[in-house]
């Protein structure tokens, strides 16, 4: 592990670039930048769900995916380093599957919402969607770790499972959209 930051500011940001994992210099806008920190933005929403009171096994497996976040965020600012094993991708299946297997069929779209964990998760699955699309943007230009892309892949499957689960929660609901149509 790299050095430990005893002070927060070091003005080597200031024109517009910033060191990524191997000490080399990047553009604070490139493909790669945008990528993890689109990731550390996730991982942050992700925080926002756990503020909420949470099902025990949503609670776990969130805990759990944040630290894998942080994996992701590492490779990410790397280039050619590998911290995503598969293992991850299929403990995503795993919980998906198992969330999943609760929860009525969906017939519907669901509009973000039903209580107020829901829609954070959500919120979530939202900005897990943002860096998927940057990491599918770096691998046009790098190489990245496929998992990486699998992983983002599910995890934003599992966000809107779970974001049903928490509507459903406590006799919650999900709030199903309505075609303007039909709308009283």
């Amino acid at each position: 592990m790299g050095n430990r930051l005893s002070k927060i500011y070091t003005r080597t940001g200031d024109k517009g670039t910033t060191g990524l994992g191997d000490g080399s210099r990047e553009d604070k806008d490139s493909l790669r930048v945008e990528a993890y920190g689109t990731v550390d933005e996730l991982n942050s929403t992700i925080g926002l769900v756990l503020a909420a009171s949470l099902p025990p096994a949503v609670k776990t497996a969130l805990n759990r995916i944040q630290h894998e976040l942080f994996d992701l965020g590492g490779e990410l600012c790397m280039p050619g380093y590998t911290m995503i094993p598969d293992s991850y991708v299929t403990q995503l299946e795993t919980d998906l599957d198992q969330f999943n297997e609760a929860l009525p069929p969906l017939k519907d779209f669901i509009l973000p919402g039903g209580t107020e964990a829901a829609a954070r998760c959500h919120l979530a699955r939202t900005v897990c969607r943002r860096a998927e699309r940057h990491t599918v943007s770096l691998t046009r230009e790098e190489n990245v770790n496929e998992a990486s892309v699998r992983y983002l892949n599910r995890l934003s499957d599992l966000l809107f499972v779970m974001a049903r689960v928490l509507a459903r929660d406590e006799g919650g609901q999900e709030v199903i959209w309505v075609h303007g149509d039909q709308r009283d």
